[in-house]
């Protein structure tokens, strides 16, 4: 999720833990913590962006990670509150808590979490919720703001970190319902239209869980279209998009084609945009792919031009929103 979401969330759960024992610094400690897992952005100052891609949400969202960072938290804030009547053992699991919640939460974005790092380069990825979804993260938003005004010793604290922490578990919850059904009413049209496919996936469309993007094809190409929970013909219109290996013949053997490779778990296409060659990985949907079925992937990566490729998980992802756009996208959210 978004680094606001993470922040909101980890002060709410620094407020249940110890808010009557260590006043608004334990917000601040639970929002550090919930944050900690993304210093991994500090990679991109020195790797590749190929490199940089496969490092964020690795080793820093794993398992290990969490294990490891949160004793040395608890040894810390246990000296830094002295005298207090936390036990070591209690920090620990807050802590530990805390950071494992940010990247429990990071796997139902479609990037992708390294859970298991650095034993295995597996990312979990359960393609559940956009990575900003305003319907989640409002609430433990407006907690915050509501916790940093009350006073310490107010008694309504106990009521607002609860609204914060557990509205966004039933939206969560929420989110999954509608994969579900996405899931089993696309495989339905996809074998009643006669598309064979190998991989597949849907993920949320921006910013929403009601429309959502979906892939499915093979080594040869993607059928690529959009579907709502509001849809009630059971049929879909799919764009082709093929998938170009042969394209990539001249340069096969290069280390970033290779890692794009990876990352993309071969959801991906190849083009040219005039002269230059392309990656496009799907997992990133399209440019208002619901208004215009052949625009762009936001993810597309210049395999010549590596310098001009600043961005790329997000490139463009908003630049051609307007008006028009945004309306088009409620309109085919409601079934239309």
């Amino acid at each position: 999720m978004d680094s606001i979401t993470h922040i909101a969330l980890g002060a709410c759960m620094g407020e249940a833990f110890a808010g009557k024992t260590l006043g608004k610094k334990a917000m601040i400690w639970g929002a550090l913590a919930q944050s900690i897992p993304d210093i991994d952005f500090l990679a991109s100052f020195w790797m590749d962006i190929p490199s940089g891609l496969l490092a964020h949400r690795g080793f820093t969202h794993s398992i290990l990670f969490c294990t490891l960072i949160a004793p040395i938290f608890a040894l810390i804030a246990e000296k830094w509150h002295r005298p207090h009547d936390i036990r070591l053992g209690r920090w620990v699991l807050f802590f530990g808590g805390v950071i494992f919640i940010h990247i429990f939460i990071d796997a139902f974005n479609n990037y992708g979490v390294g859970w298991f790092e650095p034993f295995s380069h597996k990312r979990i990825s359960f393609n559940s919720i956009y990575v900003a979804d305003f319907f989640f993260s409002i609430w433990p938003v407006i907690a915050l703001i509501v916790l940093l005004y009350l006073n310490r010793y107010s008694p309504k604290r106990k009521q607002w970190w609860r609204f914060g922490l557990i509205i966004p578990v039933f939206y969560l919850m929420y989110c999954l319902i509608n994969k579900y059904t996405i899931d089993r009413e696309v495989r339905s049209i996809l074998k009643e239209q006669h598309i064979s496919y190998t991989r597949y996936f849907t993920t949320p469309a921006p910013l929403q869980n009601w429309l959502w993007f979906v892939v499915a094809g093979n080594d040869s190409g993607y059928h690529v279209g959009f579907r709502s929970v509001f849809d009630r013909e059971k049929k879909m219109s799919f764009e082709y998009f093929p998938r170009n290996d042969s394209l990539l013949k001249p340069i096969s053997n290069h280390g970033d084609l290779q890692k794009l490779i990876r990352f993309s778990r071969q959801f991906y296409t190849v083009e040219y945009y005039s002269d230059t060659l392309v990656f496009n990985d799907l997992r990133f949907g399209q440019i208002i792919g619901w208004k215009e079925p052949r625009e762009k992937f936001v993810f597309h990566y210049f395999l010549q031009h590596p310098k001009d490729n600043e961005l790329v998980v997000q490139r463009g992802r908003f630049s051609k929103w307007d008006w028009k756009v945004v309306k088009a996208l409620l309109k085919r959210i409601k079934g239309d």
